[in-house]
């Protein structure tokens, strides 16, 4: 029988979810397409022209192992180049043995750092085996591909190897980061210089040094030689301490163009995602803790678009990894930091004030980390490949596609993962904006604009964890835990608190193995609640 204590709990949570429901400002459509004999790959870089894309790198696998012998294994080096046009659903391939042994081995290694200028793709670092070296190394390397003209030969199967430079420069040791252009400026942003073969579990034997930095510089190439000019570069060890993360091209609110980097692992002090986010212009950078990103923590496809008319930057994350996924309109925290559905935006108004919000659709599976968003370049943008929406002239725009990132088959593979349990995708999906129609709506995550900020460690845990929140003034603060069926299971008013960051530590007996609780903290002017979940 319904008790009146559930009825209650089921209204609370429907006014919840109501109250934060808001009506998007577009739809999002995806559609898949399939090519036949198209591989699958994740971590990967990319360059197009005349709607045929280039891709370079990446693994032919999925989630890297645990085990070293198994971890990055040669055979999941993606050693070809690939030619995919996704409007006739053809692709073509090349193998690279014709090039030097230095660019052969950088361009066949993952999460290299690429941006597309005119015609050239510039290729910085990377991680790979290097038969050199006789090691896996991250590559001290800039390479640039004529993008055309090896679109040309892979299709004619014809040489390419004087459409490939490369040049050596320690600044440039890095994996992971992101590479992004300001007007003339390019920036490196955030990654990690890792050599040696991953093996985190005992007696690690690689080293892995975080850039913490944002290092500056332009190029200058006359199709011949490549110049570097470095800048004098932000070091920042606390706020610029990321990789493997989003880092995408924003118009700000003062029509500047920008770069907002969202999210990323790991923290310094703890082996769990960041939730803030830092902006950066042609002068300075920002850390923002105002806002709070709590879905698509890891790499994903990512759809920057801007609206003219309200001075509104979106950002649409495709799925990947994160430490909190949406159930029944509250948060649920799992540090293991799972894979997800979540397709989610993240949009910064006209006073420069983010949100977060969650879309109604999801991506079709545990989709989404290490993939890329390849924008059909007919469609009205920025220099800086930002959209713009106000100039989209139907009803259904198709702005580009999805192509590639990690299936995995469960949320939490790492520690059970031998190979199997997750792949290397092939599929590719067109992307729709969808304006002028009947719109959905967004789920707004409360706590993304919220000052609590909660988080709890461990969690997943046995019953015993601490809390830690937020206070921008001192008041009475109730912490309360409840089962799902909206029993209390105990309340505390917390006293001797402060301003700014607060610990609240606890063992609870008793608590059903594999549940699932809510806890909620309470103050005069906020309330926010999570999902906790106890191990099985």
């Amino acid at each position: 029988m319904i008790t009146r204590k559930i009825i209650l709990l089921f209204v609370i949570l429907l006014i919840n979810i109501s109250a934060f429901a808001q009506t998007a400002p577009f739809n999002i459509h995806l559609e898949p397409i399939n090519i036949s004999g198209l591989g699958g790959l994740q971590s990967f870089a990319v360059g197009q022209h005349n709607g045929k894309w280039l891709i370079v790198g990446g693994r032919l696998d999925g989630l890297h192992r645990r085990q070293p012998w198994a971890s990055f294994d040669i055979a999941g080096h993606n050693n070809q180049l690939i030619v995919i046009d996704p409007v006739t659903l053809q692709k073509w391939t090349a193998p690279i043995t014709t090039l030097p042994t230095s660019i052969q081995e950088q361009i066949s290694s993952t999460n290299m750092n690429f941006y597309q200028e005119g015609d050239y793709l510039y290729l910085i670092g990377g991680y790979g085996y290097s038969a050199t070296i006789v090691d896996h190394i991250t590559f001290p390397n800039l390479t640039a591909i004529k993008v055309s003209d090896v679109i040309s030969a892979v299709i004619s199967n014809t040489s390419f190897t004087t459409n490939f430079r490369q040049i050596t420069d320690p600044h440039f040791k890095v994996t992971g980061g992101r590479l992004r252009k300001i007007y003339n400026t390019y920036y490196l942003l955030g990654g990690q210089s890792f050599d040696g073969r991953y093996n985190p579990m005992n007696n690690p034997t690689f080293t892995q040094v975080y850039t913490n930095a944002i290092r500056k510089f332009t190029i200058t190439d006359d199709g011949t030689n490549i110049t570097i000019n470095h800048l004098p570069s932000y070091n920042d060890a606390t706020n610029l301490h990321r990789r493997d993360y989003n880092a995408e091209p924003q118009i700000l609110p003062n029509g500047q163009e920008g770069v907002t980097m969202f999210s990323g692992v790991f923290q310094p002090t703890v082996d769990l995602p960041f939730l803030n986010s830092v902006t950066v212009d042609s002068n300075n950078y920002t850390v923002n803790n105002t806002f709070q990103q709590y879905y698509n923590h890891y790499h994903c496809a990512v759809l920057p678009i801007y609206s003219t008319s309200n001075n509104e930057m979106h950002n649409v994350f495709f799925g990947g990894i994160a430490q909190y996924y949406d159930s029944a309109g509250i948060l649920v925290q799992d540090n293991n930091v799972p894979f997800v559905k979540t397709i989610a935006r993240v949009t910064r108004n006209s006073t420069g004030m983010m949100s977060e919000h969650k879309l109604p659709i999801e991506m079709p599976s545990l989709l989404g980390a290490g993939s890329e968003f390849i924008m059909d370049k007919s469609i009205p943008h920025y220099n800086n490949e930002v959209l713009k929406f106000d100039q989209f002239t139907t009803d259904s725009t198709m702005v580009g596609y999805i192509y590639g990132g990690i299936s995995s088959t469960a949320a939490n593979i790492f520690w059970t993962n031998n190979g199997t349990q997750s792949s290397a995708s092939s599929q590719i999906f067109k992307v729709y904006v969808i304006k002028n129609t009947t719109l959905g709506v967004d789920d707004l995550n409360e706590q993304s604009i919220g000052t609590l900020q909660i988080k709890v460690y461990p969690n997943p845990n046995d019953g015993e964890f601490i809390v830690k929140f937020n206070l921008t003034k001192i008041a009475e603060t109730k912490i309360s835990l409840y089962s799902m069926e909206g029993k209390k299971i105990e309340e505390q008013v917390l006293k001797n608190l402060q301003v700014g960051e607060n610990t609240y530590q606890r063992r609870i007996r008793n608590l059903d193995k594999g549940g699932v609780y809510l806890l909620t903290i309470e103050t005069p002017y906020e309330k926010a609640t999570q999902k906790i979940i106890i191990e099985p």
